[in-house]
């Protein structure tokens, strides 16, 4: 016979939890979510799963929710418990991720009293989510009318916002007190509010007469009526559409590796390649070039297309357009002129010299993490989902071709933290296989990403090795400063490998430390096995740093 908690609390918000269709939940274990994890785990509706370490199970959550694109709930006990969940929260705000965050507390007056795992959680979230709501205790006035509004308004404020909502449950003991039947709930009037928009008529105009049109597309998930729209945009060329790795939108006439385009603009060149139209669609962009391009190019408009943010990165927003890209250009195709400009033509004169300097250098590297990420980009299935650690990872895949793949990466906050966790959610939700390729440092740092049951033996990671956190080597900085306070307390340099880490959580391990090795490797890879698998592509003592440098001159030689 099942048992469900005897909190009216548990059990207002299990019900609505069902009627607004959120079934997964993250369970870290604790005594005061006892109620939450007993309740929910008893329930046929909600899927369950168990991760112990908060930080992880925060990230694991937002991977899930990245996979299913709708709100994830994750529960874990009160006190420092909580505070775990931060980074992930962070990440979640900023990348438009709904997380539905549930806290276990003591009642509020045992606060400030020194009570066990009892600190300041009521509103502890605030800077970082979309709401913070707080239950009152069951044996309170009005209780369940007030929590049923409560838990409602939350709920519908993260599928509105797509991001992070918290509610902090205060719960008195006994904690453990069951019962074997729960009581009817009414069906509730779901009130989530829908955005309409129409473009202003100036911007038609606005549109039809500029002569230097850019699309920036930064982080974003895979839209098939976006890409269709941008392709219509550049068929007849004209307009420019700059895009990353992650931006998640394909056709052979979008300019795909902004770094080998940009990266040795001078002043001249900021005039010369400058848009007088700058539109720019999704989250962070990932290039420090472009940014840098676009604030010394100083577009006469600047239009930014997004629900949630409207971020002035380039020092020139004109409009604030809080309106889905797809209904944006669907409303504005019907209007605009679709005239070849030069501008194109300019754009793509730059690509073809690049782009050709760029396969004569890799007729010359020897092994390394380039060469690594050359290879991976050829040797991945496409129906494989790529997850990218922040770092070197990210920047290196937006200097090779990916193809249609799918790629993700936790651009929000650019953190290290969390990468290898929110794969492994990602791939616990998705249909098609995940790899996740991540540098040594951030792998090491989310270890307990491994540390579940659900991870599908497809599940593929990459782990470039070169013995240090090497972007430190790459970006200008901290070459300057002392070489034995860089290798210790910045690039912070090791020799640890994963050998024993990836048998420890059950995953199979292959290691490889030559160019030979790793074309054998990739070959079986991929292949079908009972268990995940970890490829550790050791680059230690190799010259990665030098090598991306020299890439970078060799494509200067072309200007």
């Amino acid at each position: 016979m099942k048992k469900y908690s005897s909190k009216r609390s548990i059990q207002v918000l299990a019900n609505l939890l069902q009627q607004y269709q959120i079934l997964d939940v993250v369970i870290s274990p604790g005594s005061r979510n006892a109620p939450l994890a007993i309740h929910f785990s008893e329930m046929d509706d909600f899927n369950c799963f168990s991760i112990v370490d908060e930080r992880s199970a925060a990230f694991v959550g937002m991977g899930m929710a990245m996979s299913e694109k709708k709100p994830v709930a994750i529960t874990c006990t009160s006190g420092s418990a909580a505070v775990n969940y931060y980074p992930a929260i962070t990440e979640a705000f900023y990348s438009n991720i709904p997380l539905l965050i549930l806290t276990a507390d003591r009642p509020t007056d045992y606060v400030d009293l020194f009570d066990g795992q009892t600190i300041r959680q009521d509103n502890l979230y605030h800077q970082h989510s979309y709401g913070d709501f707080q239950l009152v205790e069951d044996s309170k006035d009005n209780a369940e009318e007030i929590n049923s509004d409560i838990i409602k308004k939350a709920i519908e404020l993260c599928f509105e916002k797509q991001g992070p909502v918290h509610i902090n449950i205060p719960l008195e003991e006994p904690l453990y007190e069951l019962v074997s039947e729960l009581p009817t709930f009414p069906q509730v009037e779901k009130t989530i509010k829908k955005k309409d928009y129409e473009i202003p008529s100036n911007l038609v105009a606005d549109w039809n007469t500029s002569q230097r049109i850019m699309i920036l597309v930064g982080t974003r998930d895979y839209s098939p009526e976006l890409e269709n729209q941008l392709t219509q945009l550049v068929k007849n060329h004209s307009v420019v559409v700059l895009t990353e790795a992650n931006s998640n939108v394909y056709h052979e006439k979008f300019f795909r590796h902004i770094d080998r385009y940009i990266f040795n603009f001078s002043e001249e060149d900021f005039k010369t390649y400058a848009p007088d139209l700058l539109i720019t669609i999704g989250q962070n962009v990932v290039s420090k070039k472009v940014k840098m391009f676009l604030r010394n190019a100083h577009p006469k408009q600047h239009w930014h297309l997004d629900e949630v943010w409207q971020p002035d990165t380039y020092f020139a927003l004109t409009q604030k357009l809080e309106i889905k890209p797809e209904l944006f250009f669907a409303k504005l195709l019907n209007f605009i002129n679709l005239e070849p400009k030069p501008y194109f033509n300019l754009w793509d004169v730059l690509r073809d010299k690049k782009d050709k300097k760029h396969k004569d250098f890799l007729n010359l590297i020897e092994f390394s993490d380039f060469y690594f990420f050359n290879k991976a980009s050829q040797s991945i299935p496409e129906h494989y989902n790529i997850h990218l650690s922040n770092s070197s990872a990210i920047r290196y895949a937006q200097l090779f071709d990916f193809g249609k793949r799918k790629i993700y990466c936790n651009r929000g906050t650019s953190g290290i933290d969390g990468s290898t966790s929110t794969a492994m959610g990602f791939a616990i939700k998705n249909a098609n296989p995940t790899v996740l390729i991540t540098g040594d440092l951030s792998f090491f740092y989310d270890i307990n990403g491994l540390w579940n049951q659900y991870i599908p033996p497809f599940t593929r990671i990459i782990i470039f090795n070169n013995g240090e956190g090497n972007i430190f080597k790459i970006i200008p900085g901290p070459g300057n400063a002392n070489s034995n306070t860089v290798d210790e307390f910045i690039a912070t340099k090791h020799h640890k490998n994963a050998e024993f880490l990836a048998k420890h959580f059950g995953f199979s391990y292959v290691r490889v430390d030559d160019d030979g090795t790793l074309d054998r490797v990739f070959e079986n890879f991929f292949k079908p096995d009972t268990h995940p698998k970890i490829m550790e592509v050791n680059t230690q003592g190799k010259t990665n740093a030098d090598t991306q440098k020299a890439y970078f001159n060799f494509l200067k030689e072309s200007k």
